[in-house]
């Protein structure tokens, strides 16, 4: 999914201001993204959120997009291997003969 027209990037540096002066000097998220000049007034709460629940380690790490499966090739290939097995065997069941090239081992 492509991201919003006009989206930001923001510094690591600017988070952790943000977050700081929340945290320590008390801000309201209101003050702080007019302070800084962020444009999206719930951005701070969020990057206040993260930051408690992973630290400043939770903006070391770029994330986007949708996570990629760990699967091995070697898992996917077992799995049609098991799948094809299943289906030879089912044709055999229904007395159904097989299409040329597959051999019943």
């Amino acid at each position: 999914m492509a991201r919003k027209k006009g989206s930001k990037d923001y510094p690591l540096e600017l988070k952790l201001r943000a977050i700081q002066m929340h945290l320590e000097q008390e801000q309201s998220y209101a003050e702080i993204t007019k302070q800084l000049g962020i444009r999206d007034p719930n951005r701070v709460k969020k990057w206040v959120t993260k930051y408690r629940r992973e630290g400043e380690a939770g903006f070391s790490q770029v994330r986007r997009g949708r996570p990629r499966k760990v699967d091995s090739q070697a898992a996917y290939i077992k799995q049609l291997e098991i799948e094809n097995e299943l289906l030879k065997a089912l044709h055999i069941e229904l007395g159904e003969d097989l299409p040329d090239g597959l051999d019943i081992d």
